[in-house]
């Protein structure tokens, strides 16, 4: 074959994958199957403008990191003395070393999905994960004793125990008996925790970008406070303070506020240009502060019913939901930590910042499998954080989690663990076969001679019209005109 018809038929060819007619194949296939993963990838995302400017916020500073970090090292080397505290040592010795991972990971390790309000914040917080990681691994290595009493060394307020506060008792929302106050006791309930309920399902919301899903995980932790109110007695609750404060009042505002949030950044035109290519000062501000939202937006469409595959996703995520809001309360308890604690705080704040980034990469590997072949870096971490932290409280305290359940708590849990078995092998079982069944039957009544005719490997005899029924076949025909 000479090049010209050489290259005809490479044209021809690429006329018919553009038209479809052709099934690439190799490296091609692969190819294109990335840019159509690509392209839905686009289409579920909304419409950005984007001027392209790149200024000294945006470019990467790793050897102005190195320099600092080095320049850092060196005073300490040549020009700081160093005490004589063993101890002092120690502590200092493991934040330098924490602060050289994270300044490493800073500037090198591999982006996410997010770039709002810059990549290198969840770097950060990338890095963040991984040492909290190493921490939870090393406290799960030691004895009891030994993890509870290391927590001095963070604080030497903690490795004492501390009683659990009991929610529950007198649950009159009006108490006729106390004249000067008779509603003191939704007062007393009125504490830190009623906001904080209200801000963290509010966030959770816009992690999880569905109504029914959060209400679903809402409901089922009040159900779990219910069945472990003989592990922890800061779950026994009022029924008010349950179903009114909680569900419909905290988290069910926090839930509403979200959705209000997510309906305003769908509709919300992403248009980003340069602080240097706007030129009021009012322009200038409104930039600034849309740095802190997302770059663009893409709607989530959990759609569990639609096959297997996603419906043990969704209830795989509602599962670590329920276990890290769990772990909340067990790890505070087996560790000695009161509520009020700052690392209480910072581990809400930590799982508030990583939360957003694992949730997305899991609904990217769920929704396209084929362009993100593996789990996101985000989410596997969070989901090692939510494992690790569960096998602490089951070392640190297995006599608590061995209390046994009521009897009737146990039937119910049975019995929705049944239901949902039932609906699943109904739905993406039973309910296939038999569509497939009487899809079969239906083509089968409707064209019965299609089924039964033999197959044979000349073209198909047309069928005689009825006027060649009656008057014989087309031989017989010219013999009589003969």
């Amino acid at each position: 074959m000479t090049k010209p018809e050489a290259r005809k038929g490479g044209v021809a060819a690429l006329e018919q994958l553009k038209n479809g007619s052709l099934e690439p194949a190799g490296p091609d296939r692969a190819r294109v199957m990335k840019q159509s993963s690509r392209d839905a990838l686009l289409r579920r995302e909304c419409e950005v403008y984007d001027d392209g400017t790149n200024t000294f916020f945006w470019r990467a500073h790793t050897v102005t990191v190195l320099f600092i970090l080095t320049c850092a090292l060196v005073y300490v080397t040549l020009l700081e003395e160093t005490p004589q505290d063993t101890a002092y040592n120690t502590k200092r010795g493991i934040v330098a070393s924490i602060l050289v991972f994270l300044c490493f990971g800073v500037t090198q390790a591999k982006d996410g999905p997010f770039t709002r309000p810059h990549p290198a914040y969840w770097r950060f917080w990338l890095c963040v994960s991984v040492v909290y990681e190493l921490f939870l691994i090393f406290i799960l290595f030691q004895t009891v004793h030994d993890g509870r009493q290391f927590m001095k060394y963070i604080d030497p307020k903690l490795g004492v125990p501390l009683p659990e506060r009991d929610y529950g008792g007198n649950c009159l929302m009006y108490d006729p008996g106390n004249t000067t106050d008779p509603f003191h006791n939704i007062w007393d309930k009125m504490d830190g925790f009623v906001p904080a309920h209200f801000l963290g399902w509010y966030i959770k919301t816009l992690m999880i970008r569905d109504w029914w899903m959060c209400m679903i995980i809402s409901v089922m932790f009040e159900f779990l406070e219910y069945s472990l109110e003989h592990q922890l007695p800061n779950f026994s609750e009022c029924w008010w303070d349950h179903w009114i404060m909680d569900v419909l009042v905290c988290n069910g505002m926090g839930i509403y506020c979200g959705m209000k949030t997510l309906a305003w950044l769908s509709m919300k035109p992403y248009q980003w240009q340069g602080l240097w290519n706007i030129h009021t000062y009012k322009g200038k501000i409104k930039r600034i502060a849309f740095q802190f939202t997302p770059y663009s937006w893409v709607k989530f469409e959990w759609r569990p019913a639609s096959n297997l595959r996603r419906w043990l996703a969704v209830l795989g995520i509602i599962f670590m939901f329920l276990l890290a809001e769990l772990n909340t309360f067990y790890l505070k308890f087996v560790l000695w930590m009161p509520p009020e604690h700052y690392l209480v705080l910072l581990r809400l704040v930590f799982f508030v910042n990583v939360g957003g980034v694992a949730m997305r990469e899991i609904y990217d590997f769920m929704d396209d499998p084929k362009f993100h072949k593996k789990l996101g870096q985000q989410a596997w971490l969070v989901a090692a954080i939510t494992v690790t932290e569960f096998l602490i409280v089951v070392k640190y305290d297995p006599n608590t989690l061995m209390l046994p359940i009521p009897f009737f708590v146990t039937q119910c849990w049975l019995l929705g663990i049944l239901l949902i078995f039932i609906w699943t092998l109904w739905r993406f079982f039973i309910r296939d076969i038999t569509l497939r069944y009487k899809e079969t039957r239906r083509r089968r009544q409707e064209a019965p001679g299609e089924w039964d005719r033999p197959l044979t490997a000349g073209p198909p005899t047309p069928a005689p019209s009825g006027r060649s029924k009656l008057n014989g076949s087309s031989d017989v025909l010219r013999q009589r005109k003969s």
